[in-house]
């Protein structure tokens, strides 16, 4: 059987479109699908070519030369997108080409094909070119909302204007981009939602891009509002707030910009302050905002600041008074002072003056409440909560964890008893109550008994020998660090606080 040269074209082309799907599939296995598809389609459209050729030599009557035709457009439709499959998204996927640059070019050379086609069938193409002006021209009135719609996703996509995966806002729509066609563009909202918004409508309203400067990458930026009693000046408020921040760790925060605290105004009820952040994932928006409004409440805790509230009479039901309530706090303190060994040597009234020096700290999650290498001269008491002991961190950025500690213990014992820099970082789990002892409300009592520095020492010295054992020292190695490891913190104790021997 000898094939017409159109069908022997027809099988050329199949032939280099199975090439280059093969090529496609050995390259980029997302695509394998596709391309397996077209070879599929081609194949069978050739072998529907052949099968006519040899049964109808002549060429048959007309209904024979359409389904001829349409078999043979099959092949090309076959062959052209695989050909340009290969081209946008093999040869030229690093450029990131937009998706409907390949659909127009596909459009247009069906369009030439076709036209092609019909010239070489015998048609005179002038004789249909005025009746398909005059409908085109009412087409295009009657859909000219549509064609609207395409023209917008046509050049939103060529000049990259919105990407797959920005973050917009568009009017009241706030979401990422997850599709953008030939008439619309889908928006997945945080609340589970996703728009359409008409592609008419983004080249006509402004369109805000987040997360994006230009062809870069950045975190975008948010803002926290909050407010602080007129009582507090606004520098110790900001230097609190963004210090507190400062050892915040994983809270989808970027590290750079570094998060700012700004004075933003005079409130009726208090001075207006806004936190600005730099957000890395926008799914998780409102829980980091929540998360550190969390953290800010602590700090302010911390340092003994108030939130602004409204100047009214609050009556409240069962109200302590304010003796009552310095009372059970002082009960409070003096509980934990008697659950702690380092104070199991101390008098009544020793704890009682103790107590009253006794600053409270608040934390949450991730604060970081002491930091290796930090100037130490205080003592944690842990009242309630948990924290996490960690070391230094190795080349790789990870940081041993050394155990944990659970209410009631205490923490930092060397920065209050020699004024030893920090040796490890100690970072809140959950909500966490301290009470920080200084050396200033200690000196006192140890210069006034001498004797308790014995005690104390003993006591430190055997917290270390635990600690040893817990880090799996060997025997000799614990023998060496217990060998006058009490006598020479009895020596560190007395130097530090200028005690005489």
């Amino acid at each position: 059987m000898t094939l017409t040269e159109t069908a022997f074209d027809a099988l050329l082309y199949m032939a280099a479109g199975i090439v280059l799907a093969a090529i496609t599939m050995a390259l980029r296995r997302d695509l394998r699908r596709g391309a397996a598809v077209m070879i599929v389609l081609m194949l069978a459209a050739e072998i529907g070519v052949i099968l006519m050729e040899a049964l109808m030599p002549s060429g048959g009557g007309r209904v024979a030369l359409i389904a001829r035709e349409f078999l043979l457009f099959l092949v090309a439709l076959g062959f052209f997108r695989v050909a340009l499959t290969f081209v946008f998204q093999v040869l030229l996927a690093q450029m990131a080409v937009p998706r409907i640059l390949a659909d127009l070019v596909m459009a247009v050379v069906l369009i030439v094909y076709l036209l092609v086609r019909i010239s070489a069938d015998g048609v005179d193409l002038t004789a249909i070119a005025i009746p398909s002006a005059v409908v085109g021209g009412a087409l295009g009135f009657s859909l000219q909302q549509t064609l609207g719609n395409l023209w917008g996703g046509i050049s939103l996509q060529l000049d990259n204007t919105c990407r797959i995966g920005d973050w917009v806002r568009i009017d009241n729509v706030f979401g990422q981009i997850v599709s953008i066609r030939w008439r619309y563009m889908s928006i997945a909202t945080n609340s589970g939602e996703t728009v359409i918004v008409p592609n008419s409508q983004l080249v006509t309203q402004k369109v805000l891009v987040l997360g994006r400067r230009g062809d870069e990458r950045i975190a975008c930026r948010r803002d926290v509002l909050f407010e602080v009693s007129f009582d507090v000046p606004p520098s110790r408020v900001i230097a609190v707030v963004e210090h507190a921040l400062q050892r915040v760790e994983g809270e989808n925060v970027a590290p750079s910009p570094a998060p700012v605290c700004i004075c933003t105004g005079f409130g009726d009820s208090g001075i207006e302050y806004m936190l600005v952040y730099w957000i890395v994932d926008l799914t998780r928006d409102r829980s980091t905002d929540s998360r550190l409004r969390v953290h800010i409440y602590a700090a302010l805790e911390r340092a003994g600041m108030r939130f602004a509230y409204p100047h009214r009479v609050l009556v409240r039901p069962n109200r302590l008074s304010a003796d009552a309530l310095s009372t059970r706090e002082r009960g409070r303190r003096l509980g934990v002072l008697a659950g702690v060994p380092l104070f199991a040597g101390f008098t009544e009234p020793e704890r009682l003056a103790l107590a009253d020096d006794l600053v409270p700290d608040y934390y949450v999650n991730g604060d970081v409440i002491s930091r290796i290498g930090e100037h130490a001269d205080c003592l944690y008491l842990l009242a309630e909560g948990k924290v996490a002991i960690y070391g230094s961190a190795h080349d790789k950025g990870e940081r041993p964890k050394l155990g944990e500690l659970s209410a009631p213990d205490y923490f930092g014992e060397m920065g209050l008893l020699t004024g030893q820099a920090r040796t490890a970082n100690v970072v809140a789990i959950g909500d966490v109550r301290c009470y920080r002892l200084d050396r200033a409300g200690f000196d006192g009592i140890l210069k006034a008994r001498p004797e308790l520095v014995t005690g104390l020492s003993e006591v430190v010295a055997a917290r270390q020998a635990a600690n040893d054992k817990t880090l799996e020292l060997s025997a000799d190695a614990r023998a060496r660090q217990a060998n006058n490891r009490a006598a020479e913190l009895m020596r560190r104790i007395r130097s530090f606080f200028d005690m005489e021997g």
